[in-house]
């Protein structure tokens, strides 16, 4: 699992580091740079909400070791092609395996860790976000050494060909087990889960989204804001690294803190409260309390590896975990991928940060709602 999660990102930052050298090496436009970086968001939307349906067909270990079979291979050919075209087919490839990777991998948790849910996905959410640090680093060293920016996106396949490996014994043995007629009846009559008819599953959603939309907004935007209040670049950057390697441990243990709670409300609200501090004080004290500000947002960011926990723990079986899994995700990175755009609009029609804040606050407050409706110990299952 920790293999799998290493690889949930490093296509789309390495590829984010060497974006002008790609432009250049495949004349891209423009408007097919926008695209590219817009495709993560929509591909993980519309390749996450199938997922259920396969899994009803094929089992979890076998869909994974095709989802990352597909990854390596969308890598290798978006690498191996001097046309434009091609190469955003093979970024859409390799982008829909990890979509299925990230849907899977909260499945997986609860069938092989049930009791220890919040502890592996705290571990496989801090992979998660050290194998997306260390390509962005990476990415641009490796193409100098080479002399190509091909070969700084093409050493990260090798990556996914290796975490498809401890998943074959698997898939073959899932595969055996489901020649067993009872075993094959159970999960192709099972109840049918559909968390977008349920209260639950929207408030999952939109806390996912808006948690999402708030991430990607500070990843993209919190260095030209720092800048904007007097930083030099160079110092503006290791701002922003230091906030994402922070969040490494918290990532690891906020979700076994999540595991041994009850109730989450009192930890959704301290999460939101790191957060709304930290946005007025980037507002009003931005140079001052910089140090302060990133410390409270990676707090605050941990609502990331927060929610992909309460995916297993508001889950019974694993119809309904994926179930939940693949809604909350696929609406909520459409929700989230508005947020850099949205950000960017208003900061080039004001000028300035406080309405771009502003609109975070709001979002923040929405989050801040449907945490509280999912906090309590409940089951989609139960409102089927």
């Amino acid at each position: 699992m920790l293999l799998v999660a290493l690889n949930l990102r490093v296509a789309i930052t390495s590829l984010g580091a060497l974006l002008d050298e790609v432009r250049g090496g495949l004349g891209l436009s423009g408007a097919m740079a926008g695209v590219v970086t817009t495709l993560p968001t929509l591909a993980f939307a519309a390749f996450g909400a199938l997922t259920p349906r396969l899994v009803r067909r094929h089992s979890p270990a076998r869909l994974l070791v095709v989802a990352m079979v597909v990854l390596t291979a969308g890598q290798l050919i978006r690498v191996a092609t001097g046309s434009a075209a091609v190469f955003l087919a093979a970024s859409a490839l390799a982008l829909a395996g990890i979509a299925v990777a990230n849907v899977l991998l909260p499945l997986l948790v609860k069938q092989h860790f049930p009791h220890r849910v919040g502890l592996i996905t705290g571990a496989y959410s801090m992979t998660l976000t050290v194998g997306a640090a260390t390509a962005a680093a990476a990415a641009v060293p490796v193409a100098h050494l080479f002399d190509s920016w091909r070969a700084g996106l093409a050493v990260w396949a090798g990556l996914a060909a290796v975490a498809v490996l401890p998943w074959v014994p698997l898939s073959l043995r899932a595969r055996a087990a489901r020649r067993n007629p009872t075993a094959t009846a159970a999960v192709a009559t099972g109840p049918r889960i559909r968390p977008g008819r349920t209260r639950l599953g929207w408030a999952m959603a939109i806390y996912f989204g808006t948690q999402s939309l708030g991430a990607y907004a500070v990843m993209g935007w919190l260095a030209q804001l720092f800048r904007d209040a007097g930083y030099r670049p160079e110092d503006a950057g290791l701002l922003l690294a230091g906030g994402t390697a922070l969040g490494v441990p918290i990532a690891l243990l906020m979700p076994a803190l999540a595991g041994r709670l009850r109730s989450l409300r009192p930890l959704m609200l301290t999460l939101s409260a790191a957060m709304a501090l930290a946005y007025l004080g980037m507002a009003f004290a931005p140079h001052g309390g910089a140090l302060i500000w990133v410390v409270l947002l990676a707090i605050g960011q941990s609502a990331f590896p927060l929610i992909l926990a309460v995916i297993g723990l508001r889950a019974r079986t694993p119809e309904g975990t994926v179930a939940l899994s693949a809604f909350t995700q696929s609406t909520g990175y459409l929700i989230g991928g508005l947020g850099p755009l949205l950000v960017g609009i208003l900061y080039g029609a004001t000028g300035g940060w406080t309405v771009p804040i502003g609109f975070l606050l709001v979002a923040l407050a929405v989050q801040t709602a449907t945490g509280m409706v999912i906090a309590r110990p409940q089951h989609i299952e139960d409102e089927r």
